[in-house]
């Protein structure tokens, strides 16, 4: 339905429904900024009306939003307000992916269904959410198998694999559906020409995932600039037309950069590109999506991703061509290129190997997918570049800050303990007790060896029954059985040492043979420890 009203729209205003770089040339060039920048306006209305309804609400529409913070529903009026802005931006020839608005639009069906679910099948409606996020780009791009990977580890983090079994149905379901309306070619056919494991192929591609991860870094920084300069421009309207401005100005040099890429990638596997305008194009489409992103028009960036991956690559196998370096085809180095970009800017390369696997049907590319998306996400991450879905971060944070936690040794984290010597007195046990705030006070000898510990409570009924006096030694109270733990176990160990006691503290020995007394491990502490990724 979202494809239907872009082609009517387009009909509308062209005279034509087919893809916009065609459909533009209707218009001489000189209208090109105009158009595009008036859809950008009307885009931007739109979406005003979208953000005014989020804030008064305080609540996102965003699916992953929804998903990562176990929302009960998915907005309905900000995501079809979205939707509409994005749709008319999208026909307008805004340089933004249709994926975003038919994934969300996708989400707020499954969210919609939620409500005819019996309750007694006890499905969440974020896992409803999820499995129509997938269900949704698994129509856009015909890849079931990415798509569940990708709200996998998109939006749950890939440690919850196990949550893809109905995910992954509802994306093969979504595809078998494509298939009964006639759509069952793969997006960017590329299944005549195998990719030849030899040692130059393989430079090449390493050299494209090189040059996919810096790519990727510059990618999103340019975005992040273009998006900090539209800030300037307070009225949300103006911002998207001057973004479509831009952009609509940029189609004059070449009709190409406008709409997602899918046509000018389909005419580059066709070898209709020579080397010249192929880096053209990788200039004005990072540009043109920068603008349209950075003015705010509400869109996906995977397919412009995948054009600006397929240029990179392609200019990398043209190039090798014409320098007599190989004779492997250059359009396999742009598929190559496609999924390592697109890695870099997700930082979910697993998703990017299988997309790219799926749209081409090209099983051959797999070696070379793989080393190519590691490559560039590696940089990518080292260059401490932020991904396209903030979500990423979240899960990276928590992961990095789980791993922490399970190597970090309780020695870092102890405080000083109230202890005293056997001999001592009740008194003392009791003014210790009353100057740390502790329930129990322990016991050392001359050497610091722990030897036990006494209890508060169990002092007082003793002299309320007057078994002992305030002048008694503690060690006739003292118990010798109490838990423990040592200085070099983990924070992961000392967690499970305190889930098996209902203690705020425990002692810390320095090691089982000298078992000396070096302080406390509070509760307190390893909840502030784990905090970051509970």
């Amino acid at each position: 339905m979202f494809r239907w009203a872009i082609a009517l729209f387009n009909l509308a205003v062209f005279g034509r429904s087919d893809d916009i770089t065609q459909a533009m040339r209707v218009w001489p060039w000189y209208d090109w900024p105009i158009i595009v920048a008036v859809g950008g306006a009307i885009a931007g209305i739109l979406l005003h009306f979208a953000v005014k309804f989020e804030k008064q609400t305080a609540i996102k529409s965003d699916y992953l939003d929804v998903i990562n913070a176990r929302l009960n529903a998915v907005p309905t009026r900000s995501s079809i307000l979205r939707a509409c802005s994005s749709m008319i931006s999208i026909s307008s020839g805004a340089s933004i992916g249709k994926e975003g608005p038919m994934v969300q639009l996708a989400a707020l069906c499954g969210s919609w269904s939620g409500r005819f679910v019996p309750r007694r099948l006890a499905i969440a409606n974020t896992d409803l959410v999820a499995m129509a996020a997938a269900a949704g780009l698994a129509s856009v791009y015909h890849a079931p198998l990415a798509s569940t990977v990708f709200v996998a580890e998109i939006a749950f983090g890939i440690s919850a694999l196990q949550r893809t079994m109905p995910i992954m149905l509802a994306a093969v379901t979504a595809v078998l559906t494509m298939w009964l309306f006639g759509f069952r070619s793969p997006l960017y056919p590329l299944m005549d020409i195998q990719f030849t494991v030899q040692i130059i192929p393989l430079l090449i591609t390493l050299l494209v995932g090189v040059l996919s991860g810096f790519m990727g870094v510059g990618f999103i920084t340019l975005t992040q600039k273009t998006r900090q300069l539209f800030t300037i421009i307070p009225s949300l309207p103006v911002r998207l037309a001057c973004g479509g401005a831009v952009v609509g100005g940029l189609a004059i040099i070449s009709p190409a950069i406008l709409g997602n890429g899918y046509e000018v990638i389909v005419n580059l596997f066709a070898g209709h590109y020579l080397l010249p305008m192929l880096v053209v194009l990788l200039v004005l489409k990072m540009i043109a999506t920068s603008c349209s992103v950075g003015s705010g028009a509400v869109g996906g960036m995977f397919t412009p991703a995948l054009m600006i991956g397929a240029t990179l690559g392609g200019i990398c196998g043209v190039a090798s061509q014409h320098l007599g370096v190989t004779l492997a085809s250059p359009w396999l180095f742009a598929a190559i290129g496609m999924a390592a970009v697109l890695s870099a800017i997700s930082q979910a390369p697993l998703m990017a190997i299988l997309m790219v696997m799926e749209m081409t049907l090209n099983s051959s590319l797999l070696l070379p997918l793989m080393i190519a998306c590691v490559v560039a996400t590696m940089i990518a991450n080292q260059c401490h570049s932020s991904s396209t879905y903030p979500l990423i971060g979240t899960h990276f944070s928590r992961a990095n800050a789980k791993f922490t936690f399970d190597q970090t040794r309780i020695s870092e984290v102890i405080i000083p303990g109230a202890c005293l010597f056997p001999q001592d007195s009740v008194e003392q046990a009791l003014n210790a007790s009353k100057h740390k705030r502790e329930r129990y006070v322990y016991v050392v000898d001359e050497k610091n060896t722990f030897l036990g510990v006494v209890s508060i409570h169990k002092i007082v009924e003793k002299v309320l029954a007057k078994e002992i006096t305030l002048t008694s030694p503690v060690e006739k109270v003292m118990e010798i059985d109490f838990p423990y733990v040592y200085q070099e176990q983990t924070l992961r160990e000392g967690w499970e040492a305190f889930s098996r006691v209902t203690l705020e503290r425990l002692p810390v020995l320095n090691d089982p043979q000298q078992r000396q007394f070096v302080g406390a491990l509070t509760k307190t502490s390893l909840i502030q420890q784990a905090e970051s990724f509970l």
